[in-house]
């Protein structure tokens, strides 16, 4: 059990490490007049949920880490590779969308993300089984209303 704790404190720090680096670029974010101005998709939701998908997705992640490394077999190394790629895709996005204002750009690196968490999701569940699986797919879900989301303010401001 400590060993998981010891990697669960680990991936911790790396996910809400990278939130806050990425969260850097996001002040004041979604209260700005920019993104108050920006013409936003219907099913757009409440600021509040966006906070609640990332802590949910900080948190379940890590857990993921952690099972990864702890229940690890031969071919971690090719699955771990994409925890870090998953990061700095997150990361990036965030001064792409909210301080160029760079919409396609941003678009197209969530899609990439997108991707990676569906790699991550596909090799853990044919790897290791549902449950841990699991663990992934609210990031992958997230991710997908998120790209849509993304997607629909890059064609409106090009309207």
């Amino acid at each position: 059990m400590s060993k998981y704790l010891k990697y669960l404190a680990i991936g911790l720090l790396i996910n809400f490490g990278g939130l806050a680096l990425g969260s850097a670029w996001t002040d004041p974010g979604v209260a700005s007049e920019w993104y108050a101005g920006l013409d936003k998709a219907p099913w757009t939701p409440p600021g509040w949920v966006f906070a609640a998908a990332w802590t949910t997705i900080g948190l379940t992640f890590s857990m993921w880490y952690a099972y990864i490394k702890v229940n690890g077999k031969e071919d971690e190394e090719d699955l771990m590779a994409l925890f870090p790629l998953s990061v700095v895709l997150n990361v990036i996005w965030n001064p792409l969308f909210f301080a160029a204002h760079q919409l396609f750009l941003a678009w197209i690196v969530i899609t990439f993300l997108g991707v990676t968490i569906y790699y991550i999701a596909d090799i853990t569940r044919r790897e290791y089984g549902w449950k841990p699986m699991l663990l992934v797919l609210p990031y992958f879900v997230w991710i997908c209303v998120a790209n849509s989301l993304n997607l629909y303010a890059a064609i409106m401001h090009l309207v």
